[in-house]
């Protein structure tokens, strides 16, 4: 088990100031700072942590993806909260790329909960680290930018930011040959070559 220290340290960015709380590389939330103000409280026990930052901690690894540095984060998602479901979500969402979407329902599906798309959408609400969990890239199923706490023109940014914007939508064939709208994604489980 790591020992390391509860920190906060605040990330400015192209979009807006994000507060990481960490303890080494265990990432326990990002928040995005509103008029300086943290919209989540940070634990009283945390030590503030200033620029610069120690190569490899969480918060030069946000700095390094909002550089265009860094595509993949090499920490660990440690929320606080958050139920069994949205945990199963979030740990499923984590494996989707920077630079592809996916859709609510494929989500889902792939997290082992097919038919929940709007329970996805509640999991998305209440994820507490955006950005590395990356919530951004759940998209609606007809292609379009739908819910996202930090704000659409902040989803858009990321998107843009990644190579996943605009939005790249098909349509394919259903399971009853109907025809769907769905997004460039990672696989779904099971899925045929072109799906």
């Amino acid at each position: 088990m790591d020992a390391s220290p509860l920190e906060f340290a605040d990330v400015p960015t192209p979009i807006g100031p994000f507060r990481v709380v960490y303890a080494g590389t265990r990432v326990r939330s990002v928040d995005l700072l509103e008029r300086g103000v943290a919209q989540n409280p940070t634990p009283a026990e945390a030590r503030r942590r200033r620029a610069p930052f120690p190569a490899g901690s969480p918060p030069a690894q946000l700095a390094e993806y909002f550089r265009g540095r860094r595509t993949r984060f090499e920490v660990t998602p440690e929320p606080a909260g958050g139920s069994a479901f949205d945990r199963a979500v979030w740990t499923t969402l984590a494996r989707v790329p920077a630079g592809r979407t996916v859709t609510y329902g494929e989500l889902a599906r792939s997290s082992g909960h097919a038919g929940a798309a709007r329970a996805v959408g509640g999991a998305m609400h209440r994820n507490p680290i955006p950005i590395i969990v990356p919530c951004h890239r759940v998209v609606g199923d007809a292609g379009g930018l739908t819910g996202f706490g930090l704000g659409l023109w902040r989803k858009r940014w990321l998107l843009d930011h990644e190579g996943a914007w605009p939005l790249r939508a098909k349509s394919i064939d259903g399971p009853r040959g109907r025809a769907q709208r769905t997004l460039d994604g990672p696989a779904r489980p099971g899925a045929r070559a072109g799906e």
